[in-house]
């Protein structure tokens, strides 16, 4: 049975008429066992039922457009047939192949099932379809996720992963078609993105991942597609509880200036709220596994007098409605300096992480836009953030597209010629973020 703990850190005291509030809120969930397969409980108090026997539904998607021709295509389709080694029986799964267009490869398009559960029959089959797909065609992103929703929404399953497979760009359809359909599919499945070669654009990539609370990554080799296909399953099937909520309870008059998840990876959650009750927001964070994620509140309140203190927030973790641990927030007005001019290392770390990773995505995009003057001086503050955070495989990245002239001050020159696998490889990896250093 799966327990959910919260723990709170920030400096609660603020100087005379100040207003925001800022917490780093760390979240642990502990015996979530495996998906499908356990329940939740928040101590000894609460039970609610998790993912169930057979719940669980995964669908592999891998690009089957003409610039898979070649190593790309066999690489993915050995890839798929790992994954599917992967799945473990009793889970609902089925393959798509994407071009222009999204085909059912298994279950196979005449089958009167649009989904199976794997047993070892269903396996062998598999990997059969598998080896049958070609490629050919163009590339419309969309219609891969309309059909993985689709195909989805047939099964009662409470936990629901897609792994997208591509290697080239979204050129097949106009952009807006790719963002209405990310828009329509929110909320229903959960999709982890990966790009192979160095022909398609992470931000496309991006869109999915961030909106679906998944992960996108650059896989630079072909032969690397299974090794990575296979994580991706087996972290999906480590995640034993379905679904989790983080909520915000605000006071009266107070404003909920943001909610990011800041560790393992920087994601904004803000825009995905939902209203609980009038004071009170829900975020989703998706289905968890034994982990710990650090989230980063921010809530401005009402000024009060030197002396006066309030509860700014309570951020509980809610399991299918069920609230199953909880941290609060503080505020105390005071006017010794010493006390309010601390910052919360924690808050410190992550705010800097935060930044890093949106001080690397401009400098790219600034770089590929001809814009050098903003690249160098986007570039040259990631290199500051980056050693100021400890965070030592952005330092080794930024490496490879800039020559650092001083790292303290981020100052640096923009290396000519550098690799376009090196500046996905930075891109991709911008939004993960290194803990805290705790004494």
């Amino acid at each position: 049975m799966a327990e959910f703990s919260a723990e709170v850190f920030q400096n609660e005291f603020l100087s005379d008429g100040a207003t925001d509030v800022h917490a780093i809120v760390s979240v642990t969930c502990a015996g979530a066992g495996a998906a499908g397969a356990v329940g939740v409980t928040a101590g000894a108090s609460a039970t609610t039922d998790a993912v169930g026997a057979g719940q669980v539904a995964e669908i592999v998607a891998v690009d089957t457009s003409g610039s898979m021709q070649g190593r790309n295509m066999e690489a993915a389709k050995h890839a798929a047939a790992v994954a599917v080694d992967q799945i473990p029986d009793g889970t609902l799964f089925a393959i798509i192949g994407g071009s222009h267009v999204a085909t059912r490869i298994f279950p196979y398009p005449n089958a009167r099932v649009p989904m199976v559960a794997m047993e070892p029959g269903a396996r062998n089959e598999a990997k059969r379809a598998i080896s049958t797909m070609s490629a050919s065609g163009g590339t419309a992103i969309s219609t891969w996720l309309r059909l993985a929703d689709d195909l989805f929404a047939t099964v009662p399953a409470a936990q629901k992963h897609l792994i997208l497979l591509t290697d080239g760009k979204n050129e097949s359809e106009p952009s807006m078609h790719l963002d209405r359909m990310i828009a329509d599919v929110t909320g229903h499945f959960q999709c982890d993105a990966r790009g192979v070669g160095d022909r398609w654009v992470v931000e496309e990539l991006r869109k999915i991942s961030t909106a679906l609370l998944g992960t996108v990554d650059l896989i630079a080799r072909p032969e690397d597609i299974a090794e990575d296909f296979a994580a991706l399953v087996r972290k999906s099937m480590a995640r034993g509880v379905a679904s989790v909520d983080l909520r915000v309870w605000a006071p009266q008059g107070s404003q909920v200036l943001f909610v990011k998840q800041v560790a393992p990876e920087v994601d904004d959650l803000t825009g995905r709220r939902t209203e609980v009750n009038p004071l009170t927001s829900a975020y989703p964070t998706g289905a968890w596994a034994d982990e710990t994620r650090d989230y980063h509140v921010a809530v401005r309140v009402a000024s009060k007098p030197v002396g006066s203190e309030q509860l700014a927030a309570r951020v509980q973790v809610a399991v299918g409605g069920e609230v199953q641990a909880s941290g609060l927030v503080k505020a105390k007005w005071s006017d010794d300096s010493t006390l309010t001019a601390r910052i919360s290392p924690e808050v410190a770390h992550y705010t800097g992480q935060a930044e890093l990773a949106s001080a690397i995505q401009e400098g790219l995009a600034a770089k590929a836009s001809g814009d050098e003057a903003t690249a160098t001086v986007k570039l040259g503050r990631a290199v500051q953030l980056a050693a100021e955070t400890g965070n030592e495989e952005a330092t080794s990245r930024l490496r490879k597209i800039v020559e650092v002239e001083n790292e303290e001050e981020g100052t640096v020159r923009l290396k000519r010629n550098t690799a376009k696998l090196d500046e996905m490889a930075l891109d991709t990896a911008s939004t993960k973020t290194t803990r805290v250093r705790r004494a």
